[in-house]
């Protein structure tokens, strides 16, 4: 368990779990919280011990409500910046090809939804509510959610949440395709381990440069091009130890012992 004042950090193995820790606040997150999620997020992405990450918020009302509006008005300077990473330390992070699932119990509204939204994959509880509800209090969803939602899911269901500011259930986020998976209230953080568990069985080395292969290919135009570049990872992938265990594991009948080299 790592000392923050604004978030939680625990490990479970290879599994890093970071939780939004200001339910009466519905997790919303002012500077100082963007500042030690940024943290928690080098932390994970530092550590060639950690291979899957989950990010959710403490209680049952709120994964994140998004942005402290009340530290905002109260004129309060921060004693920190907002991070490089962006909001939530997640939103402006790019290079990140590690797997990070978000578990979404309660509100993701505006800079929340826009975290779950830079994640690679949504377990929404049946509570789960998500919106960029920004327009209706005269803001924009700045941190990237405009640009991340018409690229997850068709235009005219992107444009008909943005342009009203309109709440979406789990069910209909799932309908959408934002939402990889519902489950009954409580349980988002449940499933969400049982995602990362799949994706542990996996060889750590091919699953980072699947997730390099995919974001760099839908940031080019054509598929000819897109399947023609080789990413690094690839690269590092078929080079490694992981790449020669995976066969002789099969070979031997066994479970591989994946060295993430």
């Amino acid at each position: 368990m790592s000392a923050y004042e604004f978030i939680k950090t625990e490990t479970e193995g290879r599994l890093f779990i970071v939780t939004i820790n200001r339910p009466d606040q519905l997790n919303c997150l002012h500077p100082m919280g963007n500042a030690e999620m940024g943290k928690a997020f080098d932390e994970f992405a530092a550590n060639p011990d950690l291979w899957v990450a989950i990010v959710t918020g403490a209680g049952e009302k709120a994964f994140s409500a998004g942005n402290d509006l009340k530290f905002a008005a109260s004129g309060q300077k921060s004693p920190v910046p907002m991070p490089s990473s962006g909001f939530g330390g997640l939103t402006s992070r790019y290079d990140l090809y590690k797997p990070v699932i978000a578990a979404v119990n309660g509100f993701a509204m505006g800079g929340g939804f826009e975290i779950a939204l830079a994640t690679d994959i949504i377990i929404a509880a049946e509570n789960a509510k998500f919106a960029l509800p920004e327009p209706r209090v005269g803001f924009a969803a700045l941190a990237s959610g405009m640009h991340r939602l018409p690229r997850q899911v068709p235009l005219k269901k992107a444009m008909g949440m943005m342009l009203t500011g309109r709440t979406v259930s789990a069910a209909e986020g799932k309908e959408i395709g934002f939402v990889t998976e519902v489950v009954p209230q409580g349980k988002a953080l449940e499933e969400a381990k049982r995602w990362a568990g799949m994706i542990l069985e996996c060889s750590p080395m091919a699953i980072k440069a699947t997730k390099e292969t995919v974001l760099t290919g839908l940031n080019t135009a054509d598929l000819k091009t897109a399947f023609e570049t080789k990413v690094p990872g690839i690269a590092k992938l078929m080079h490694s130890a992981d790449h020669k265990e995976g066969p002789k594991a099969f070979a031997e009948k066994r479970k591989p012992v994946w060295q993430n080299e």
